[in-house]
């Protein structure tokens, strides 16, 4: 039997999963619950009594089985006595697991025994710590499966290196009831070309129902003109079903948040497994859809560091996605059929040369349904005067205009509508600070960006390309100082949002219960940046109803000028929110 306490169990089986089979254990009482699973798991285990002495003889035990060895040792000071020897570790490459118990959190500093600040102590000589919760749920659940396979994962990779694990534990500590140690996802990491080569697309072709996701990532490899390029995005386009917002410039892909509202919780849409590219991604219905998709879904990025949105993420394959994308079309090409170049003349009725089996195919046309009727629908819903319509008129101006031009949308309601048009008219790429998602920057950014293609069209001798930047009200005003720079171009354009508050706010279900919603909570307000336009010496244009706006937007994209230019597009927050909402309820699969 073993433990009672969730955070052991899952280490116990993980490190069972990792290889980790020899253990060197010191006495104590708030270890003892680790100790004991360890030996119930069946590992071998070398009792100690001083800590650093068990540390060294623990160094040696992996020197000689070329292996990494667990070394448990107690709260306080103990994990202290361990330091020597895992400096040595360090320097030597040596794979050693402390596993240290700890007190509650709530507890350090509280003069209760054996107690100090156990996180970090190792830092400068271990690879990574990580300190366990004790679970209480699902999501705290997962968090301990991750941050224990995080650390084992790093045990080997770049090269050996001993990691830190410390498991605070709550009385009462002898409860040994459990009968067997759970099922634990374990996360695999693949850092070598042989494996790019075979494991990918073998666990991408073999299934019945693939998907590729692609999160935001821009890279200079996407040449539109290379045939290479067009030929193998086109191919897995029509291979497997393609969820990619406009964040990302590999992929073209559809109105994804609208198509998941489509299909709803329907299992028929879910996948076998995902192959996951890039950063982040907007939709919270992706989100939420992978995460309860069960998939196998495989993260492909250059980071070596996990990174799990889906909650369900099993392996890690270390590499450029563009590359991984190329690999996967490379692999089809020279193993499945030798006539593949040729494809782009082959029509879509025409796809199902492609597809390994008749479940395939099915599940393919299922998505390509969804995908063509939410396009129907975005195309024929026609908003009222609101920001959805300022969006959507902008979205539809471009697809005619005769220049470059870089779009950059703000955080919030901007850049959620840019998911929803930019797919929908021009399938173009769309630069947004998702890194962390915040307001406060993002015309910062796309100020510095217009600068920086004014200069590099300045040393070539060519024209600048035209950055549109589409923000918010709170977005602008909290960055309105990035108008106030002399480096300002004239290749700059920005449309403003300005329905008198974070409009977002008036989404989120149950927030218009609280009386605070508009004054506190979206900041209501009365401005106006006219006057901010008028000191920075930028052109200002504004629209209060729909004509305003599309002759104000036509002036935008189209007028020569010497400075930079704002439209400002005045809503009414309640139709914002209404026509967005109307938008989604339109949203019904017709088979």
């Amino acid at each position: 039997m073993f433990s009672n306490k969730d955070n052991i169990n899952i280490l116990t089986a993980l490190l069972q999963a990792h290889h980790v089979g020899t253990a060197v254990v010191c006495p104590g009482s708030r270890n003892a619950p680790i100790v004991h699973n360890l030996q119930e798991a069946g590992m071998t285990c070398y009792p100690v009594t001083d800590e650093r002495s068990a540390a060294f003889f623990a160094l040696g035990q992996s020197q000689a089985r070329q292996e990494p060895v667990a070394l448990c040792v107690t709260s306080g000071s103990a994990l202290l006595n361990v330091a020597p020897a895992i400096a040595e570790a360090w320097y030597q490459h040596v794979p050693l697991v402390v596993v240290s118990a700890d007190r509650p959190e709530a507890w350090i500093g509280q003069l209760d025994g054996q107690t100090l600040p156990q996180p970090g102590v190792l830092d400068r000589f271990v690879r990574r710590t990580v300190t366990l919760p004790e679970p209480h749920d699902d999501t705290s659940r997962w968090h301990c499966n991750r941050l224990v396979n995080e650390a084992l994962l790093d045990l080997r990779q770049p090269y050996p290196a001993p990691v830190h694990i410390n498991v605070p534990i709550s009385e009462p500590l002898f409860d040994f009831t459990t009968p067997a140690l759970p099922e634990e996802r374990v996360i695999h990491r693949h850092t070598t070309a042989a494996e790019h080569d075979s494991f990918l697309p073998k666990v991408f072709y073999e299934v019945a129902r693939p998907m590729i996701v692609v999160g935001q990532e821009y890279t200079e490899s996407a040449d539109e003109d290379d045939f290479d390029y067009i030929e193998w995005r086109h191919f897995l386009y029509h291979y497997g079903v393609v969820l990619a917002e406009p964040l990302n410039n590999i992929f073209c892909g559809d109105p994804v948040d609208a198509a998941l509202a489509m299909v709803g919780d329907d299992p028929a849409y879910q996948p076998d497994v995902v192959v996951y590219l890039g950063g982040h991604i907007v939709s919270k219905r992706l989100k939420r859809f992978l995460r309860q998709s069960g998939a196998r879904v495989i993260m492909v990025s250059s980071d070596p560091e996990v990174h799990d949105p889906t909650m369900c993420m099993t392996d890690l394959v270390v590499m450029d996605p563009y590359d991984a994308l190329w690999s996967l079309y490379y692999f089809y090409e020279h193993n499945t059929r030798a006539d593949l170049y040729g494809a782009l003349d082959i029509e879509e009725d025409q796809m199902k040369a492609y597809q390994l089996n008749p479940a395939h195919d099915d599940y393919h046309r299922l998505w390509r349904n969804v995908f063509k009727q939410v396009h129907q629908v975005a195309l024929s819903y026609q908003p009222a005067y609101s920001q959805m319509a300022a969006v959507r008129y902008l979205e539809e101006q471009l697809s005619d205009v005769f220049y470059d031009y870089h779009l950059h949308y703000a955080n919030s309601s901007a850049v959620r509508l840019a998911c929803l048009y930019a797919d929908a008219y021009n399938r173009h790429h769309v630069w947004c600070n998702r890194g962390v998602n915040g307001i406060e920057g993002s015309l910062s950014t796309a100020v510095g960006f217009a600068a920086g293609q004014w200069a590099v069209a300045d040393e070539s001798d060519e024209e600048a390309a035209t950055v549109i930047c589409v923000t918010g009200d709170l977005s602008f005003f909290y960055d309105q100082n990035s108008l106030w720079n002399a480096n300002l171009t004239p290749n700059l354009r920005v449309i403003l949002l300005n329905n008198g508050g974070g409009g977002i706010f008036r989404t989120l279900p149950g927030l218009e219960q609280s009386p605070v919603r508009d004054t506190f909570v979206a900041a209501a307000h009365h401005t106006s940046a006219q006057g901010i336009c008028t000191q920075c010496d930028v052109g200002y244009l504004r629209a209060t109803n729909m004509h305003e706006m599309q002759t104000g937007m036509v002036r935008l994209l189209t007028e020569e000028t010497q400075r930079p230019m704002v439209l400002e597009i005045f809503t009414d927050p309640d139709t914002d929110a209404a026509q967005l909402k109307q938008f989604y309820s339109q949203l019904t699969i017709h088979n």
